[in-house]
């Protein structure tokens, strides 16, 4: 079954009593990112379950979950000129197919 996309949620799930964080994801991106976290750090972050989705879920330490204030125009233009100073150029992306 095909979920829509608004269905295809991010659900970071955490109480005070415990040192860990669950995660559960659709998205493709994170779910790379706590893939590569999961093999670098065993001990810390694990895969809890897969869903018939594509969803996965993992536990990760609690100060993994981050909430920052959005950049300012003001900040960006800031680090984009000290980037173009530096000679700093984004990577390349490998274009990857789209899974069905």
């Amino acid at each position: 079954m095909e979920l829509l996309r608004i269905e295809q949620e991010t659900i970071v799930l955490f109480n005070e009593a415990e040192a860990t964080a669950s995660v559960y994801t659709h998205n493709r991106k994170l779910r790379e990112k706590l893939e590569r976290m999961a093999r670098k750090f065993p001990d810390k972050v694990a895969l809890e379950r897969r869903s018939q989705a594509g969803a996965v879920s993992y536990l990760v330490p609690k100060s993994c979950v981050s909430i920052r204030e959005p950049y300012s125009d003001e900040r960006r233009a800031a680090d984009r000129e000290r980037a173009l100073n530096a000679n700093v150029r984004p990577p390349t992306r490998s274009k990857r197919p789209k899974t069905e």
